[in-house]
């Protein structure tokens, strides 16, 4: 209620001060962005996976209210149990169609790795994410984003994925659902690996979504996550590498410096490689940071993609 009061004093006080002179709001209206912002569930993973003050029914509702963005992207941790339950679906649509938003893809975790290597339990994780696919469908979105995780040699791993996405691009693409893989810890961090991966998939519905912070090859605990990094990829060249296979941009921040830029990453660089790959579609705003709150991170990350975007 405050900020719509604030908005209409705001309000009145340009209409007075253009009635007093016209001039003052003689500017150039605001370039238009050659992409579409969406925003990532994850960025508020800690709102509502942790501290339980939201559900992924408020997410598309507070995707609008707060921040102005009606484009989203889900996380399928925050309604794991959900992905055949139409009525909890219809709930979530009506949201949706209440804050004219419009659902983008769904974020895969924990359903298994689409590279493994061994046969059956690759095959085991393809079949965990078919309702998830239906889901995506039955949400509107057009996709899903996957793990090309599994243990063995970069040869190994890069011919089970080849596989496992495959196999799951073509469940997938009859019913329109494309399958894309984020740069997401191990293998899948490395530009050219990936991108190798994609060449020999060679289906349409089947592509990246580059992240422009997940370039951490090798971590102290072996795994994906957790522990230090201790090899990285060079991210501009992982995003440049990736960008040909993308359907979509994941604009990963965690902090920022006192000008508002991303304290670690040059968005102006990033931003000029996604463009000049031709990308014209959807960047999701991702912020992770552990010093900026979620909500004043989000609100930070959008301006700093609205500010660079229209420069690039």
């Amino acid at each position: 209620m405050n900020n719509r009061r604030s908005f209409i004093k705001q309000l009145g006080a340009v209409a007075g001060a253009a009635a007093l002179a016209p001039e003052v709001l003689a500017f150039e209206p605001q370039k238009k962005l050659w992409f579409e912002i969406s925003l990532a569930e994850w960025s508020l993973h800690k709102a509502i996976f942790n501290e339980k003050k939201l559900t992924n029914l408020d997410f598309p509702v507070v995707a609008r209210k707060e921040f102005g963005i009606g484009i989203v992207e889900y996380v399928n941790q925050m309604f794991k149990d959900k992905a055949k339950d139409t009525a909890y679906l219809n709930e979530l649509l009506m949201r949706c169609k209440d804050n004219d938003i419009k659902n983008h893809l769904i974020m895969i975790d924990g359903e298994g790795g689409l590279a493994e290597t061994d046969d059956a339990t690759r095959n085991k994780a393809v079949d965990n994410h078919k309702k998830w696919v239906e889901c995506a469908k039955y949400l509107g979105c057009k996709t899903i984003r996957v793990n090309s995780f599994g243990r063995g040699t970069a040869e190994e791993v890069a011919k089970a994925a080849v596989d496992g996405l495959g196999k799951l691009g073509e469940f997938a693409a009859p019913v329109g659902i494309n399958v894309i893989v984020e740069n997401h810890g191990g293998f899948s961090s490395d530009g050219k690996w990936l991108s190798g991966v994609m060449k020999q998939v060679n289906m349409k519905n089947v592509g990246t979504l580059p992240d422009f912070g997940n370039f951490c090859i090798k971590r102290s605990t072996g795994g994906e996550w957790g522990g230090s990094c201790t090899e990285e990829y060079d991210r501009y060249l992982g995003v440049k590498e990736l960008m040909p296979f993308a359907k979509g941009v994941s604009a990963k921040t965690n902090d920022f410096d006192a000008n508002g830029n991303e304290a670690k990453m040059d968005y102006a660089k990033l931003l000029k490689i996604v463009k000049d790959a031709g990308f014209r579609g959807i960047v999701g705003i991702e912020y992770e940071g552990n010093v900026t709150s979620e909500y004043d991170g989000i609100k930070a990350t959008k301006k700093l993609l609205e500010r660079v975007g229209a420069s690039v």
